[in-house]
């Protein structure tokens, strides 16, 4: 019987630390520092929001819930396999239209030869702001950089200029910021029809329109959020919201990513005089192919 009650009490304890861990791995990132951080402020009185920052998760390969599958590329195996993801997406679902729904799936499996970031074309926004590299924001009073290493792409927010209108859209689109208390809020319009949300083919039309608030939330952490309108492809307007981490590593700076180089013989290739010499894929310079014999190392 004591043995009975001992294993009971043991059980018992186990169950209950359980519980605890589940419960601490589920507090919203909101949490950190709380409701109620104050940010540190800048020379001219606003939140500082100076710093290299980056996101982290899968959301770059798809902003809805998706399970874990097969990547694009056979030869890449487990190492390139699209992990799963919870998705960013406020209530799970992107609002499309019929039509619009059937254009992300096509998108989708057509991705490798649509997807505009696989040519290392700029990724506009929001989708610059989680793809998995940093990205450094430079703050003044007039005026806000935000340089991305992907691309070397940037854009210039111009502060408190509402009138101040786009002369020609653009892969960054226009952005006009203002505060709203310690919040950064920016209007971004004018934004080309052809960049995408993410790898999964979710898309936009010319009559997008996003508008980002970055609010600190600690020393180290901005809650970012973006809601999305276009009445071409959704419904109703709609948000995604995302944590970005300031990246604290020791001499952190923006390396150069300057991709075109990287995908010149994906957009080119087919050019060449000898059609043998063009693999279907090259995971080095030898030529490796998934179909077809192409020389070099397999």
């Amino acid at each position: 019987m004591r043995n009975r009650t001992v294993g009971f009490t043991m059980f018992a304890a186990v169950i209950a630390v359980v519980i605890g861990v589940f419960s601490l791995t589920t507090e919203p990132v909101v949490g950190v520092g709380g409701q109620d951080y104050q940010a540190d402020r800048t020379a001219f009185g606003q939140p500082d929001f100076n710093g290299i920052w980056q996101a982290i998760g899968s959301h770059h390969y798809n902003i809805e819930p998706h399970a874990a599958s097969h990547g694009p590329v056979v030869e890449m195996a487990a190492l390139g396999a699209i992990p799963g993801g919870l998705g960013i997406v406020e209530g799970g679902e992107i609002p499309y239209t019929a039509a619009a729904r059937a254009q992300q799936q096509d998108n989708k499996e057509h991705a490798m030869e649509r997807d505009p970031a696989v040519n290392c074309f700029m990724p506009g926004i929001p989708r610059a702001t989680y793809m998995p590299y940093p990205f450094q924001i430079v703050q003044t009073d007039e005026y806000i950089l935000i340089a991305y290493e992907f691309a070397s792409a940037s854009r210039i927010v111009y502060m408190n200029r509402p009138d101040f209108d786009a002369p020609v859209d653009s892969w960054m689109g226009h952005s006009r910021g203002t505060y709203d208390g310690d919040t950064l809020v920016i209007d971004v319009e004018s934004q080309m029809p052809d960049t995408w949300l993410d790898s999964a083919g979710n898309h936009h039309s010319n009559q997008i329109h996003v508008v980002e608030r970055y609010t600190m939330v600690s020393e180290n952490h901005i809650m970012y959020e973006a809601t999305i309108e276009d009445p071409e492809v959704y419904t109703r307007p709609w948000t995604i919201r995302v944590p970005l981490y300031r990246r604290v590593d020791e001499n952190m700076q923006l390396l150069e990513y300057k991709c075109v180089e990287f995908a010149e013989e994906h957009m080119y290739g087919h050019l060449r005089k000898d059609p043998d010499l063009t693999p279907t894929y090259r995971p080095s310079g030898y030529g490796s192919a998934i179909d077809g014999d192409a020389p070099g190392p397999r």
